[in-house]
Order: C-alpha cells, then structure tokens, then sequence
C-alpha cells in the first residue's frame, strides 16, 4: 500500500532544470589553427534537462554560433599560403544524458556539486556552397549533418533553486564540410579526408523546478 502511495504521488522524478550556456567555440579541421581549445566565437545554448535520479539526466539542447577558421592564423605554412578563411553560421540540436560522478540534489544540504560527462546525438544544420556566380561569389544552401557531442564538466548549487556549471564538450561531426570543403570547387577542394570537429567552452545558470522525487534526502 505505501509503494502504491509512493509511485502516485512523489517516486516518479520530476526536477526539471531549464537554463542557458555561454561560451566559446572553436572549430578544428581543414582551414586555419589545428588547436583543440581554443575559442574564437561566441555561442549560446538553452538547456533543458529531466532528473531521472541523483546521478542521471536526461538533457536537451538548443544552440547557436558560427564556426570560423582562417589560415593566417595557423602555424602550418601550407595553410599559411593558401590563404583561405570562411565563417559557416550553425544551429543544433541535441539531446542524451548527464551523468555524475556524485549524487546531486540541491533540495538536500550534502549533494549540491559534482563532476559530469555528457553523451548527446545532435542534428547540425550549416551553410555549403551551392552555386558560384561570374564574380566568383557563392551562393548558399543549407544542410544537416549528424555529430556526437561528449564533454565533461562540474556543477553546483549557486543559490535558492539556482545552480551553476562550467563545461568543455566536443563534437564529432559527420561531415568534412563545415569549413564549406567540398569537391565541386577546385579552390574549395582542400583534400582533407577525416570529418570536422569544434568544441564548446564555456558556463551555465539553470534554474530548478518541479517537485522533489522520492530520492530527495530530506535531512
């Protein structure tokens, strides 16, 4: 009788936590630096996440930032003299899990910060050029590719129903045309084989709401 009380009224989870991430991106690929953490973009994230219990929760994702790469800037001499850039404005959306290290449950006065990871399937949408004009211009259409974002970070109680987090996550895409690489133009055939990454750096505030599951630690 007491388990069925339970599941009807406060075992299932219901913490939401809804909040936004700022920070940097880099992109990591055919054109411009080779560095694996280094921002040079601003972006911004709406994050959403559902606590399934103190160590797991389910987190979806809604961002916007451009990627950018300029050979100038790299230490390849190759690149260098190629002398080429791009600026690829970028959407996506993902959603996995966020596991900890710890139990966290800012309701409870003990489980209030712990370190992360994170695994999420996320669809990007970019730009690729579809048509050059007589000035050599591009026209552009937009695509979506599929990427693996995985990261870690640390995250704690800030104040009230608040929490804050600082994380770095990469993602894996499943295209080689980020950097608008591509076969059908020779000045844009950069010869890369291997898939372009970018990473995201930066901090988080969430507000939690909902009420407290079952696994909450009252004391």
């Amino acid at each position: 009788m007491l388990l069925l009380v339970c599941l009807s009224t406060t075992c299932f989870p219901q913490i939401n936590e809804l909040g936004f991430f700022v920070g940097g991106v880099n992109y990591i690929g055919d054109v411009g630096r080779t560095n694996y953490i280094q921002p040079n973009e601003p972006g911004g994230t709406i994050v959403y996440k559902y606590n399934l219990n103190p160590r797991i929760a389910l987190r979806g994702t809604l961002s916007s930032f451009s990627l950018f790469g300029d050979d100038a800037n790299s230490e390849n001499a190759v690149r260098k003299a190629r002398g080429f850039r791009f600026k690829n404005p970028i959407n996506e959306v993902s959603s996995g899990i966020e596991y900890n290290f710890f139990e966290y449950d800012i309701s409870t006065a003990h489980k209030t910060s712990t370190p992360y990871i994170l695994l999420q399937v996320a669809a990007v949408d970019y730009e690729t050029p579809r048509i050059q004009n007589e000035l050599g211009d591009y026209r552009f259409t937009r695509n979506t590719a599929l990427a693996i974002p995985f990261g870690i970070g640390w995250k704690t109680k800030l104040y009230g129903k608040l929490a804050f987090a600082a994380e770095i996550s990469f993602r894996y895409s499943f295209t080689d045309k980020l950097d608008y690489s591509t076969q059908e133009f020779a000045e844009l055939d950069f010869g890369g084989t291997s898939n372009d990454w970018y990473s995201f750096t930066g901090i988080s505030l969430v507000y939690t709401f909902g009420r407290p599951p079952c696994f909450a630690d009252r004391k």
